[in-house]
């Protein structure tokens, strides 16, 4: 190629991507190129970096964009052009917008892992540092040097106390309550790092407050934003894994305290002192109060919390609510130990299989995933946004309990109904507790009744097999009783108007069929009649074997006729007619569509034609619903199988047969 177009020295020249990447052609990559790319000759990686080197201020510009091709990046950095850019933000020259493309530089250039980040400087991290700091600075500068952070404590544990000295979550806030959703996002970004890179003895600092501000942002939140929002979701509540993996231990007098307070204040005694009574009396009254607060373990109830998970956090979210919500729990304690035995809700129990769903839900003590961004705005609007989340449920719990009159045997089936009713609120992303209070009310255990009869109806009709051959086999049944019915209504007959093209004249006639179907009985009325009119009064008759065809709307003869009628759109959706013999014509005119539907539907019945009006396809669809409720009522939580059982092999021999002779 440098030969035929007379260039010399032909290392000084490469291909590039004419696109928006500008990516150089290698051998690595050249397969890559697609049938109709347009390629440009230009300077090979090394010229171009020597040029970016020796005319760095006037070139800067172009090195951001250049930096993110592999090929230029790895020759860019074999001159030490990344110690060049660190020498740059070090001297701490301003060179105002040139620093953004400086930073964005070695962003990308960094982005590619050829260098390590061990190598840089605690002079460069304080420069770094100190763009983020200041209150007011250049976003673009802002934004290159939230990112440089981020990468700075995730990619090396030296480099994160480092920055932890330099950078502080306070310091962060500031830019979280701004309206740039891109600083937002790279904030949240450093912030999740340095949790996720911190001691654990300093994981325990709550951080739902630094994130108000950016849930409450007026800008939509993009997917890198609630990806960021996600993780800081699931770390903080990685918090509450030491608890849920803590096991009680029965004879810490401490942790006794707490079950000795849920005690005092649900029925409102003192600890009684040693000498108080004897020990025995003493014993059968905390096994009655610990019996009435719902434990397993009447006698020791801190033996139910050594199950991990959920540990002690269940007993921290039971002493939350008795002390943050003291009326609701004493109502909850004092109203299930009123009840029969086995209609109680034991409080005790139903807390700690609460509190373990909880966090099955919520997902505690496990990573984050890198490609998820569901997250819940309403747990960045509390402190304590879990022991609420838990307030609020096991207030559900009890009232899903009396809505089922359930029984202790009943317990799983009504925690389960209890993880529906939250999920399908959490579905619905409230953006506060309140809210997600509001949904749950909403989700009655009636109400779940309904929707999971709805869903499941509609999951079958497409999905399960035997359940569209049911509907199959149905149809036909509810398609003749639905012929049934508006023979039936004929036959009962129905009073027309009579509709002059002139004027409109209180004249009526009456049209019947037989009872035996084969014979339409009309005639005039003076009046219109009270009720059914007997077929000897109907003067005509026209056998149902000499109709030859049901004609509607502007087809019919009278709509052609009357230039009045014919522009009159609702009487034309009313209009019909029957054609029997050559070309005699019998029409009508129906009082209402309901009445228009019933004779279509019926005249197509007696001549062995589909029924297509919308009153039948409304009716097939009701009663064709209610004929598969009925028969899948036996069915309620089996599992339907997709295909049917396999038929087994025939046996060796019918030995076991039993002769009859």
């Amino acid at each position: 190629m440098a030969f035929r177009w007379s260039l010399g020295n032909h290392e000084n020249f490469a291909l590039q991507i004419a696109d928006a990447t500008n990516f150089y052609i290698t051998e690595k990559n050249r397969n890559d190129i697609k049938n109709g790319s347009i390629l440009r000759l230009t300077t090979s990686p090394c010229k171009s970096t020597d040029r970016y080197t020796f005319c760095f201020s006037e070139f800067l510009y172009d090195l951001a964009n250049a930096s993110r091709d592999i090929t230029f990046a790895q020759e860019f950095i074999n001159l030490d052009g990344i110690s060049l850019l660190t020498q740059m933000v070090e001297s701490g020259t301003d060179f105002g917008d040139l620093l953004s493309f400086t930073l964005t530089a070695f962003v990308e250039l960094m982005d590619h892992g050829i260098v390590s980040w061990d190598t840089f400087s605690v002079a460069f991290i304080k420069k770094i540092a100190s763009y983020v700091n200041k209150s007011a600075m250049d976003t673009a500068v802002l934004q290159r040097s939230l990112a440089i952070l981020e990468s700075m404590v995730l990619n090396s544990q030296d480099l994160y106390h480092k920055v932890a000295q330099e950078i502080t979550i306070g310091q962060l806030i500031p830019h979280l309550q701004g309206t740039d959703q891109d600083i937002q996002t790279y904030t949240i970004a450093v912030i999740n790092a340095l949790f996720l890179k911190a001691p654990e003895e300093k994981r325990q600092v709550r951080l739902q407050f630094a994130h108000t501000n950016v849930i409450r942002s007026p800008t939509p939140i993009n997917d890198e934003m609630a990806h960021q929002l996600y993780v800081l979701q699931v770390l903080t509540f990685n918090l509450l894994e030491d608890r849920m993996m803590t096991k009680m231990d029965p004879q810490d007098q401490a942790q006794r305290d707490i079950i000795f307070e849920l005690r005092r204040i649900a029925f409102d005694v003192e600890c009684e002192p040693n000498n108080s009574g004897s020990i025995e009396k003493r014993k059968s009254m905390y096994t009655r109060d610990y019996k009435k607060l719902g434990f397993i373990n009447h006698v020791n109830p801190a033996v139910d919390f050594t199950q991990i998970p959920p540990g002690m956090l269940a007993l921290d979210n039971m002493l939350y609510f008795a002390r943050h919500h003291q009326d609701a729990y004493i109502r909850i304690v004092l109203e299930n130990s009123s009840r029969e035995d086995k209609h109680e809700c034991p409080f005790g129990r139903s807390s700690i299989e609460l509190t373990k769903m909880l966090c099955e839900i919520l997902k505690v003590g496990e990573l984050p995933s890198e490609n998820c961004h569901d997250f819940h705005p309403m747990f960045f609007t509390h402190d304590r946004s879990f022991e609420e989340f838990f307030c609020i449920s096991i207030q559900l719990l009890n009232k899903t309990w009396k809505e089922m009159r359930a029984t202790s045997e009943d317990f799983n089936k009504v925690m389960q109904v209890v993880r529906e009713q939250i999920m399908r609120a959490l579905t619905l992303k409230p953006n506060s507790l309140d809210q997600f209070k509001s949904r749950l009310q909403n989700l009655s255990y009636t109400e779940i009744l309904k929707i999971r009869q709805s869903e499941r109806m509609n999951q079958e009709d497409f999905q399960s097999r035997p359940i569209l051959e049911l509907r199959e086999k149905i149809q036909p049944e509810i398609m003749e009783l639905i012929k049934q019915q508006r023979l039936n209504r004929l036959c009962e007959g129905t009073c027309f108007r009579k509709i002059s093209s002139r004027r409109r004249q209180d004249k009526f006639w009456y049209c019947r069929l037989s009872p035996n179907h084969k014979v339409l009985h009309y005639g005039d009325l003076e009046e219109s009649p009270q009720g059914e009119v007997p077929h000897d009064s109907l003067q005509d008759k026209l056998p149902v074997a000499d109709i030859k065809a049901v004609i509607t709307g502007k087809d019919c003869p009278h709509m052609k006729e009357k230039g009045a009628l014919k522009q009159n759109k609702e009487v034309l959706e009313l209009a019909f007619s029957v054609l029997y013999e050559s070309d005699e014509y019998l029409n009508f005119i129906a009082p209402d569509k309901h009445e228009y539907c019933v004779w279509t539907d019926g005249l197509n019945a007696l001549l062995g034609k589909e029924m297509t009006s919308d009153y039948t396809k409304s009716d097939m669809d009701t009663l064709l619903s209610m004929e598969m409720k009925l028969r899948l009522l036996d069915l309620e939580n089996i599992q339907i199988p997709e295909a049917p059982p396999p038929i087994p092999k025939e046996p060796s021999n019918y030995d076991f047969v039993y002769d009859c002779n």
